[in-house]
């Protein structure tokens, strides 16, 4: 019902408009009309000094005979222009220079015409009448334009006006600042406008004066008493797009910005198009955009899963994986909404997508045993973990059980289903992790790494199976090993860092901190983390998948770090709020397991180049493996057994994982490494 009235209402308006479009228009007919008649008659009477009983018969029959045919063929050509199906509002140089055009043909129509059936008329009739009839052809057109601005200036100076600084002085700004003009239910006026090029500077467009380039800004906020700064500046690069923000920050002024360069090209530019700064547009970069036509090639027909298929992560991997034609894609999540959410989204976006959505936990072997006989993916991106670091210090066991053995019981399916390649989503918190969930991931890496060593050495038999209870899943049913003889998948891990908008981010968490009127919870002052939008992980990660020969841990390159601190305040001034004034800003001290700075790799870790700039590939930290697998058999017991002494035993198994209560009891229960006696395998991968 509700639908029904509301496009009643739409075509009532619609109709509503549509009457008043066409009586404007037949009100400029008829004054098109009359001003044909008056330009040639005032031409006439003045040729005889303004004397109308002065005017020669002969011409004034002849005028008399001819204007009012002449009158009616002017309304038909200057239709024929489309001088009436233009807004009066949007009036410009176009129109203008239509209307002269149609004068001048008009003028030479009218000369050939009365001279050729009626006879010879004065000199100053031919060129008065053209003149005069293209200055009230032109002037109907703006005066319609400038009634409406009349108009609309009244009803704006009624209204509560926000003061805007316009940033950009080209066709972008002077398409927004002539519907700024035109539009009042904006109730922004533009009082100053922002340009770099000198050329600009003390000019004004469409009234509004040019101050000068971006060291202005400041001093023109509060000259001119800013509320708002517009940006339109759509075809500038990230890096000067970050330099005008940072000058833009430091004032109280709400920021807005066109979202991008496409409406400049089509020409549809208003104030209602605006956005609000984005966070990544103060990342400084531009967005990652890489050539993924060797992915298409690595997947295309192929059966791919994606386990936390439901993630933010997850999900997105999903959408990329799908746009790439597989032969089959498995979404694999313990959370049935997200899982629901990503398979409906996809049902819709590809229909012929062959597509399995499946429910159940990475920790469970015999449920991921059964995936990997039922459907015989070739390739799969681990997703699942838990990831939020708080929780998982105060729920350390089941991190470990989520992610380690989560990780573990995947590849091992994966391996002995033969699977051509596993893809690690890791994190840069893995780097000399100071927290639970960071030292789940190292470990990850670590048996991703462990895995494809021995696989590359033709003793995968020797990769032990940990499951916690016997069944269906025993990889070796008739104990002759067979099954790890012909085993060739690939393993590689993708390590990057804070994802921009993902669940658990601190984006989200600040819009809604400041949306409740604050206070903004920061940690300390001087964190600084790296981020990264979804799609450009995503792409990176599959990209990252393609040049995998096993082993590798790939880092992305996430460009410079970012000040949280910073990062909160900008949000805030982009609500057009006073950070510390209208939101107060509360540091709340680092939370457990949390440190000031992400790194990207370790120190010993060095950096190779491969095909892509933004991916790099860290060396291979010599650890030994047939000792980290004993240890896990003993960690798996532990977090099964939810003993509160797990940080320890993930102390001995990770050297640089460094929590800040001290971890001597891990060398009771290990005993001392010997670094002497390396697995031969650590040169390999």
């Amino acid at each position: 019902m509700k639908d029904q009235n509301k496009e009643k209402l739409n075509q009532m308006l619609q109709k509503r408009a549509e009457r008043q479009r066409i009586g404007i228009a037949v009100l400029m007919c008829a004054c098109d009309f009359v001003a044909a008649c008056v330009a040639y008659f005032v031409a006439l009477w003045m040729r005889f000094d303004f004397i109308f009983s002065s005017i020669d018969q002969k011409y004034w029959n002849a005028f008399a005979k001819f204007i009012l045919f002449y009158a009616a063929f002017c309304v038909i050509v200057l239709w024929a222009f489309r001088l009436y199906r233009t807004l009066l509002r949007y009036v410009g140089i176009r129109e203008l220079l239509r209307t002269i055009e149609a004068s001048v043909l008009l003028s030479v129509i009218h000369a050939v015409a009365i001279t050729l059936l009626l006879g010879r008329m004065p000199m100053t009739y031919y060129f008065g009448g053209a003149l005069i009839q293209a200055v009230l052809l032109t002037g109907i057109r703006f005066s319609g334009r400038l009634v409406l601005s009349w108009r609309q200036r009244r009803m704006r100076n009624r209204a509560e006006q926000k003061r805007v600084m316009l940033i950009g002085a080209g066709n972008a700004g002077q398409l927004l600042l002539r519907d700024m003009i035109a539009n009042p239910s904006s109730h922004d006026r533009a009082v100053c406008i922002i340009d770099d090029d000198p050329a600009k500077k003390n000019c004004f467009l469409e009234g509004v004066p040019i101050v000068g380039g971006r060291d202005e800004i400041l001093a023109s906020v509060n000259k001119y008493g800013i509320d708002k700064i517009c940006i339109a500046i759509p075809s500038a690069t990230a890096e000067q797009k970050r330099d005008i923000l940072a000058i833009c920050s430091e004032t109280d002024c709400e920021l807005k910005q066109l979202p991008g360069i496409y409406q400049l090209i089509s020409g549809q530019v208003s104030v209602s198009m605006m956005k609000d700064v984005a966070v990544e547009d103060l990342l400084g970069r531009d967005p990652i955009r890489p050539d993924l036509s060797g992915v298409y090639s690595f997947i295309n027909g192929k059966t791919v899963l994606v386990t936390g298929g439901g993630g933010s992560i997850g999900s997105e991997l999903c959408r990329q994986i799908a746009a790439h034609a597989p032969k089959q894609l498995i979404i694999f999540d313990i959370y049935e909404n997200s899982a629901y959410d990503i398979q409906q989204e996809l049902k819709d976006r590809y229909p012929t997508l062959n597509l399995v959505v499946l429910i159940g936990s990475v920790r469970d072997s015999r449920r991921m045993f059964k995936v990997f006989d039922t459907y015989r993916p070739q390739i799969v991106y681990h997703a699942a973990a838990h990831k939020h670091v708080p929780l998982m210090e105060d729920s350390p066991c089941e991190a470990i059980k989520n992610n380690v053995f989560g990780t573990y019981k995947t590849a091992y399916a994966a391996m002995v289903h033969g699977c051509e390649r596993f893809v690690l989503i890791s994190t840069d918190k893995a780097v000399n992790p100071t927290n639970v969930m960071g030292a789940s991931k190292r470990l990850c890496e670590m048996i991703v790494q462990c895995f494809d060593a021995k696989i590359k050495a033709g003793r995968a038999s020797e990769i032990p199976q940990l499951f916690t209870h016997q069944g269906i899943e025993n990889a070796d049913k008739d104990g002759t090993g067979s099954v790890f003889r012909s085993t060739r998948t690939e393993f590689v891990a993708v390590r990057f860092g804070n994802v921009l908008g993902s669940n658990g981010s601190v984006i989200p968490l600040f819009k809604k901190q400041i949306a409740k009127g604050g206070p903004v919870t920061v940690t300390h002052p001087d964190v600084i983390r790296y981020f990264m939008t979804i799609p450009e992980a995503v792409s990176l990660v599959m990209l990252a998948g393609t040049y995998a020969n096993g082993g590798e841990i790939f880092i992305l390159d996430m460009g410079s770090p970012v000040k949280i601190d910073t990062l909160a305040k900008n949000l805030i001034k982009q609500a057009g709020l006073k950070p510390d004034v209208d939101i107060k800003i509360k540091y709340t001290g680092l939370r457990p397991g949390e440190k000031l700075y992400e790194e990207k790799l370790m120190a010993e870790e060095g950096l190779k180049k491969t095909d892509n700039d933004l991916i790099h590939i860290g060396a291979p930290v010599p650890f030994d493996r047939d000792l980290l697998f004993k240890n896990l058999g003993t960690l798996m017991k532990a977090a099964y057994a939810n003993d509160a002494h797990i940080r320890d035993l993930l102390i001995g198994m990770v050297p640089t994982y460094h929590p800040v209560r001290s971890g001597e009891q891990a060398m009771k229960v290990f005993g001392q490494p010997d670094n002497s006696k390396k697995d031969d395998l650590t040169a390999v991968g």
